[in-house]
């Protein structure tokens, strides 16, 4: 049995298998291990002749090979006779074609409409063959010969079905009836066998013992109906189109059920005038998956992205169910990106197979839910299936083909990675692996998002799993290539865990802003999350832990502080420390404060600082993740400041004229401004005043305090004024009634 999956890497191990020269250019001190492991992953990139098995496992896949080509665009249905010859019904052309078990194919037919949506081979060796639009059934010879078999009113002729008595079924649409149509002697009998209430019969499948199974759309019901037209709904399902049928040898009935925004995709893929509720095949648009990365680039799984069950299809684009006997009802694959088109029973018992429109690929999956990447066709998708004598066929679209592929694997083959970012131009390491067999792995590099001319060739081969020096060039794209092939010492070639280590150019961080708080503001740390230290000092890093919340600084009242904040970034992810100098705007030489500051913010006591204008600058230096000499940094100015700890000047006014009703006062501030004044008498209730020019908005303001009606005697008349930065002058006068 395979080994578990190694699933982290120390930094102590990295640092072993990561060899760089000094002399090169600065790098960054960490590097990044790239770990290709995980199943989805590894679906990302490109397999031709490798299946990827439910864990991740990379192994030789099944032998498929190219027996014909339509040169037409879609194969929309497709049959199989007595004898071995497959029938291909095609589109936009309206063609069929006759494909004999040499695989050599020919044109059977070329109909006057578009797309031929259904074909069934009877008993006698002719075709049926069901067009849209404007549907007709044809009957075919083996000559070629064709007649209009059956011409309802009915628009579209979706399905087509040979029942036990030799007669044949026909699902149609806009009106979603099923006909019954035979032959009796030389007279044609066709009766509606059913209304179904549906707009579409879209799939029509016989089982082993008889029974007409149905599959409509839009209320996504599998009917069985009995000879007599009586319908039983064996299956609600909560998607709106059954879309194929595949009923199994043990008596259960797999069924493949499309959403809305499948059919959708598929309309618009095709020229076919269909109505918003029908389904005519096609390429469906391109599902986008958002997901957060660390600052090493690999996904953060959190809560709410949390792997989902297949039994989860409230957004499922297609699911496939199965029906048992017993009438229970099964999910046995479901996908919320990926649209299938075609199912059929494996030659595995208890495995269904998959065709899909992701990359033409073929799943195989098991009853209980594990599927594997079977196999991944060359054309963009997979529309149907058929069985015969131990051998499975596959016919595709974009470009319309037909493949055959068993039991017996390919000899070798290749799966090209997904291609990895690393921000930066980076150092190449070593990759290594886990497997067996005949496995040799390569690697190419670029500075283009996609492998093109521009990047280098391939490397040569690396054949030790252990670890091998990458020889691709300086670049800030990288892929790998795994090539397996059969034979040698009679083990099987498989692998996992491809991994690879790189360092990224190392890039001065960066001062991105610098706030300064009002005056008076000062910032207190607050109480943090402690980390456990034994986390470092193991060399793992604590992201792995989850995300450690930063709680912002505490804000507190401190008379004369200038408090800064700051934001920066390393593009590197480097943990960076920080420092902080002054200048006065006349200077030219700025002088320290506070280095090695962890933190983002600090407080200057403006007492420390004589009054005037000055220039702040941070700097961000990443050394704390750095070899020495290697370490960068970046800095920013602020703009001008002002630090003033002088308080306004308060006097009474010169010349007042003698037993005015007012006190007039002067107020002076020789750095900054006035702000407000108040003015209090007797010690009473400070009350708002404003200067006699209405506006307190220069250094210097006259303020007149008009005085109420007194009692006989002394009183006092106090004023205190604001300036900006927050200081206060005050002044008590003695006035006589």
């Amino acid at each position: 049995m395979l080994t578990a999956k190694l699933k982290n890497y120390s930094a102590a191990l990295a640092l072993t298998l990561f060899p760089f020269v000094s002399a090169q250019p600065s790098y960054a001190g960490q590097p990044v291990i790239w770990q290709t492991g995980s199943r989805a992953e590894l679906l990302k990139g490109d397999a031709r002749g490798i299946s990827i098995s439910d864990t991740g496992i990379l192994a030789l896949a099944p032998n498929i090979a190219e027996l014909f080509n339509s040169e037409q665009a879609f194969v929309w249905s497709t049959a199989i006779d007595s004898q071995g010859n497959i029938y291909l019904g095609t589109g936009h052309d309206g063609k069929i074609f006759r494909v004999g078990p040499d695989g050599r194919g020919a044109l059977l037919y070329d109909a006057a409409e578009l797309d031929i949506t259904a074909l069934a081979a009877g008993r006698d060796g002719s075709i049926y063959a069901g067009s849209s639009p404007d549907g007709k059934v044809y009957r075919i010879t083996a000559d070629g010969h064709a007649e209009v078999f059956f011409d309802p009113v009915d628009k579209y002729i979706w399905s087509l079905a040979i029942l036990n008595d030799g007669s044949l079924a026909v699902g149609t649409g806009d009106s979603g009836k099923l006909y019954r149509v035979r032959t009796a002697g030389a007279k044609l009998e066709s009766s509606l066998l059913l209304s179904t209430n549906q707009t579409h019969v879209m799939s029509l499948a016989v089982t082993p013992q008889g029974d007409l199974i149905a599959g409509t759309d839009p209320g996504g019901l599998v009917l069985r109906i009995s000879p007599e037209g009586k319908a039983f709904a064996l299956f609600d399902a909560p998607l709106r189109e059954i879309h194929a049928l595949a009923p199994a040898a043990d008596g259960s009935v797999y069924a493949l059920a499309l959403s809305d925004s499948a059919a959708t995709s598929r309309q618009q893929s095709t020229t076919v005038a269909v109505p918003q509720s029908s389904d005519g095949g096609g390429i469906p648009a391109t599902s986008v998956t958002i997901t957060a990365i660390d600052e090493s680039g690999n996904p953060i799984q959190s809560a709410a992205t949390a792997a989902r069950s297949r039994t989860d299809i409230t957004s499922a684009r297609s699911v496939v169910f199965r029906i048992l006997p017993d009438g229970a009802t099964d999910v046995v694959w479901s996908s919320t990106s990926v649209t299938a088109f075609a199912i059929a029973p494996a030659l595995t018992q208890g495995s269904v197979l998959i065709g899909t429109a992701d990359k033409g690929r073929i799943y195989s999956v098991t009853n209980d839910g594990r599927d594997t990447l079977l196999l991944q066709s060359t054309e963009g998708q997979i529309s149907s299936f058929l069985t015969r004598a131990g051998q499975m066929y596959a016919a595709s679209s974009n470009q319309g083909k037909l493949f055959r592929f068993g039991r017996e694997t390919v000899g070798e083959g290749s799966y090209e990675s997904a291609v990895r970012d690393a921000k930066l131009t980076a150092t190449w390491g070593r990759i290594w692996w886990r497997g067996a067999g005949n496995v040799e792995l390569q690697t190419r590099s670029g500075n283009g998002e996609r492998p093109d001319t521009t990047w280098s060739e391939w490397s040569p081969a690396y054949r030790n799993a252990d670890g091998t020096q990458v020889t691709s060039p300086r670049a800030r794209f990288i892929q790998w290539r795994a090539t397996l092939r059969g034979g040698g010492a009679g083990v099987a070639a498989w692998m996992e865990d491809a991994t690879l280590a790189y360092l990224p150019r190392n890039v001065a961080p960066e001062v991105l802003s610098i706030t300064s708080l009002p005056f008076g503001v000062g910032l207190q740390q607050a109480a943090q999350i402690q980390v456990d230290p034994n986390i470092e000092s193991s060399g793992l890093d604590p992201s792995l832990f989850g995300a450690v919340a930063q709680v912002p600084p505490r804000r507190i009242f401190q008379r004369g502080a200038r408090s800064f904040q700051w934001q920066a970034e390393d593009r590197n992810g480097d943990t960076l420390e920080y420092a902080i100098y002054y200048r006065a705007l006349n200077e030219t030489t700025f002088r320290l404060l506070k280095d090695k500051l962890r933190d983002n913010f600090y407080t200057i006591d403006g007492a420390t600082l004589a009054d005037g204008r000055y220039i702040i600058k941070i700097t961000a230096s990443d050394a704390p993740e750095n070899a020495a000499g290697e370490a960068l940094s970046g800095e920013r100015l602020s703009e001008p400041v002002d630090i003033d700890n002088t308080p306004p000047v308060v006097r009474v006014s010169a010349g007042q004229p003698a037993g005015n009703a007012a006190t007039v006062f002067d107020v002076d501030d020789a750095t900054g401004k006035i702000k407000r004044a108040d003015f209090s008498v007797d010690g009473g209730a400070w009350s708002p005043l404003f200067p006699d020019d209405g506006i307190a908005d220069s250094g210097h303001e006259r303020y007149s305090v008009a005085l109420p009606a007194l009692a006989s005697g002394e009183h006092t008349v106090s004023l205190r004024a604001f300036d900006s930065s927050g200081n206060v002058g005050t002044l008590s006068v003695t006035v006589r009634r």
